[in-house]
């Protein structure tokens, strides 16, 4: 085997793994070996929620201070045990998404240096059907996480309001998302205009600090409500992935108390080791995404 290439079996699967003291997040000293352990570790939270759905890798092979790229086509050179599905696909055609089902697989993309996993709303074996609405709030410039806060509980009142109920995760960078668990057929359409609805209701009720446009002048010292995540051909990072910051950061589940305190400045960050410690005492904080069937109002006509 060539120097700095190493055999690791995981759970039962034999692969070979490289360059394990590279290390991918210099100020924290956070090598690649670091983020195997990582995602084998958080495997079994992260695997309900991620196992079944076509991700998008983003890698980034020289660490988080060079340029990392999306990789929508799993590798050729995956091992035969590492399942693709169909997805959106792109202007070229179909595109075979990889499906990251095991704590092994998720080693091998780990040995990629793929540091996030953005994944669909909707289930590899129906991506006609989104089995959420995502609401991904985004800060402007003069904003923080304290004001994503307050747009995710004015989120949370809103679908309330309706009977409905949603979670919350950071984005693992500056910024938050709530969750609507549907997990009953809707289409992308229905759930887009959904969240585009909510958005400006709340942009009309609040329009100091919410916005539902793109333009950076429009959403100085405002929150951005991205609804547009929920369309078919979008991604957004999934629960418990990595982010690609200068330190280990994961997209990680917090509870309404937390977001309700992060309204009052309470750091919202979480790095890898604490998201393992969270999981060991709180369980999974995102398991609502999973068992909560409900169905959003019906479109207007």
């Amino acid at each position: 085997m060539a120097p700095g290439r190493v055999a690791v079996v995981v759970e039962g699967r034999e692969l070979t793994v490289s360059n394990l003291d590279k290390v991918l997040y210099p100020e924290a000293a956070f090598t690649k070996a670091e983020v195997i352990d990582y995602y084998v570790r958080v495997a079994p939270a992260l695997l309900p929620h991620l196992g079944d759905r076509g991700l998008t890798l983003k890698r980034f092979p020289d660490g988080v201070n060079a340029p990392g790229f999306f990789e929508k086509r799993c590798p050729g050179h995956r091992p035969e045990w590492v399942e693709t599905a169909p997805g959106p696909g792109d202007r070229a055609g179909p595109i075979g998404y990889c499906v990251l089902n095991s704590a092994a697989a998720l080693a091998w993309a780990a040995n990629l240096a793929a540091l996030e996993l953005h994944a669909p709303l909707a289930r590899c074996g129906d991506i006609e059907s989104p089995t959420m609405v995502v609401f991904d709030l985004d800060p402007g410039p003069g904003r923080a996480m304290a004001a994503c806060c307050e747009v995710a509980l004015a989120v949370r009142e809103v679908v309330g309001e309706l009977g409905l109920v949603c979670t919350a995760k950071t984005s693992g960078s500056k910024g938050l998302q709530v969750y609507l668990p549907l997990n009953r057929p809707h289409s992308h359409d229905h759930t887009s205009s959904f969240a585009l609805a909510v958005a400006q209701l709340l942009e009309r009720r609040r329009p100091d600090l919410v916005v539902t446009t793109q333009a950076r002048e429009a959403r100085r010292e405002k929150v951005l409500i991205d609804w547009s995540q929920n369309s078919r051909h979008k991604t957004t990072i999934g629960v418990y992935s990595l982010r690609a910051r200068p330190r280990p950061t994961v997209s990680t589940p917090v509870t309404w108390d937390e977001v309700a305190e992060g309204v009052e400045g309470a750091p919202l960050s979480f790095e890898a080791a604490e998201v393992l410690d969270r999981i060991d005492r709180l369980g999974d904080l995102f398991s609502s995404a999973l068992t909560v069937h409900q169905d959003l109002p019906a479109p207007r006509r």
